[in-house]
């Protein structure tokens, strides 16, 4: 059987019982990442070659050409979730490894969680919730979340699912995309416009893109001189999208409304020094990690696989 082991690389993955069983029912061996941390450089090298599959399911683990240089035995990568910046794809057709990938199967999963951020911010939740814990009964009830302007960065797969969950708000929402949405925007009641647009009139900005040389960075410290000073921030992308430090400093500092990030460029990522700012909403990058999410994303990495196997 070992010519049909799969290296799964991803640790939620690998503590899925369900996933790892339908794996296995489709006559393939389970090669899971039992340590618990996240894999990468020599260590994520060593995991595949020690496996000795031909093909893995890959979560947010880099795989370049070096990797797949040192393990000559991989001839196929499944991506679990949406994004592909963690994968060279050149280096992939360079080393004929094939790749299989579905997008938008977590979808919801991130919308929500965008759209709880925003809900829990413009109803002082997490403040309440804070100020409750010390004894404290203070009644700030916020604003309401049908009143706000919207700007959705990124009208992909999570983009318009945000729209779709935001439209019983009554939400003016506004989308920026370098892609013609038209027809699904007029479908949702949403309006294009520019980027500058977006920051010059929204009360959330939510961004919803892809980590490449055009996005990273795209929003920083110019972009903070154009927002509104009560405007929230949320960032369930890529941790490379949002300026960390400045957009968290300028909440601290009273200049911006709230930032609410999912993602970060070192994970895990220890925030406590921010503790002491009720307006920052921080986790763990939980965005595409519901229950639902979770065996969605496996299913479709699962089938790719089991095509790769059918094929070969």
């Amino acid at each position: 059987m070992s010519g049909r082991k799969v290296a799964i690389t991803s640790i939620s993955f690998s503590k899925s019982v369900d996933l790892l069983a339908e794996l296995a029912s489709h006559g393939l061996e389970p090669y899971p990442n039992r340590s618990g941390q996240k894999l990468e450089g020599q260590n994520l090298i060593s995991f595949l070659r020690d496996s000795g599959a031909r093909a893995a399911i890959v979560g947010l683990e880099p795989i370049d050409l070096q990797t797949l240089e040192q393990c000559q035995e991989l001839r196929f990568i499944s991506k679990y979730g949406v994004g592909l910046d963690n994968l060279d794809q050149e280096a992939l057709r360079q080393r004929g490894v094939g790749l299989g990938w579905t997008g938008g199967v977590n979808r919801r999963s991130v919308s929500e969680l965008a759209l709880g951020f925003a809900l829990g911010h413009f109803r002082n939740i997490v403040p309440s919730i804070i100020k409750m814990r010390q004894g404290i009964w203070e009644k700030a009830g916020g604003q309401q979340l049908s009143d706000a302007t919207v700007g959705i960065v990124g009208f992909g797969h999570i983009g318009t699912d945000l729209a779709a969950l935001l439209r019983p708000f009554g939400c003016r929402i506004l989308y920026s995309d370098i892609l013609d949405k038209s027809a699904i925007a007029a479908d949702l009641g949403a309006s294009p416009a520019s980027y500058e647009e977006i920051l010059a009139k929204a009360d959330v900005i939510t961004f919803h893109v892809p980590s490449t040389p055009l996005t990273k960075g795209m929003f920083g410290r110019r972009e903070l001189g154009l927002v509104k000073a009560n405007a929230l921030i949320i960032n369930t992308a890529r941790g490379d999208i949002v300026d960390f430090v400045p957009t968290a400093t300028a909440v601290r500092d009273g200049r911006l409304g709230g930032f609410a990030a999912d993602v970060f460029i070192d994970e895990p990522q220890d925030l406590h020094s921010w503790a002491d700012v009720p307006q920052l909403y921080f986790t763990p990058h939980i965005g595409g990690n519901a229950q639902e999410a979770i065996l969605a994303m496996g299913r479709s990495a699962i089938s790719h696989v089991v095509a790769f196997f059918a094929r070969s």
